[in-house]
């Protein structure tokens, strides 16, 4: 298994990833967006034939305050159930973590995580270390509540 930064020409198998796994959907505008303004932040998973098999999207919050300490976001993170319980979202959470913090000095990541997503607020909570930051009612667009969760990166 390769992990490496997300290239332009990877996008379309990102997307790809994204539409099997996730009720959450972005259009490939988004994902170029993602690309070309935070280039070191989001990471491919690929197997031995160069297949997109896993991913992470990610980007430095801009609704940022002024004065407010520079921190990321994860915007997106999937991989094919084939592929899953190998520790690829770990790994690609990490290298995208270890860049915030060295390229852009973030002094936290953020993400959202569906209420009802237990495996993946294990992954959060309990092998990555981040913590229940808020709660944000009706977060998805089907209604479902998300945890606002933070990790410090310092």
């Amino acid at each position: 298994m390769n992990i490496r930064p997300a290239h332009v020409e990877d996008l379309a198998g990102m997307q790809a990833c994204n539409l099997q796994n996730l009720p959450e959907n972005y259009t490939m505008k988004y994902y170029l967006y993602h690309a070309l303004t935070w280039p070191s932040l989001s990471y491919v998973a690929e197997d031995a034939k160069g297949r997109v098999v896993g991913y992470i999207l990610a980007k430095m919050d801009e609704d940022a305050e002024e004065g407010d300490e520079p921190h990321g976001h994860v915007t997106s993170i999937s991989v094919l159930r084939s592929y899953r319980r190998l520790g690829i979202a770990k790994k690609l959470m990490v290298q995208s973590q270890e860049s915030m913090a060295a390229i852009y000095k973030a002094a936290y990541v953020s993400l959202h995580v569906r209420k009802s997503n237990r495996a993946a607020l294990g992954l959060y909570r309990d092998t990555l270390g981040f913590s229940v930051h808020d709660i944000e009612k009706k977060y998805y667009a089907d209604g479902e509540d998300a945890y606002a969760m933070r990790l410090a990166l310092k």
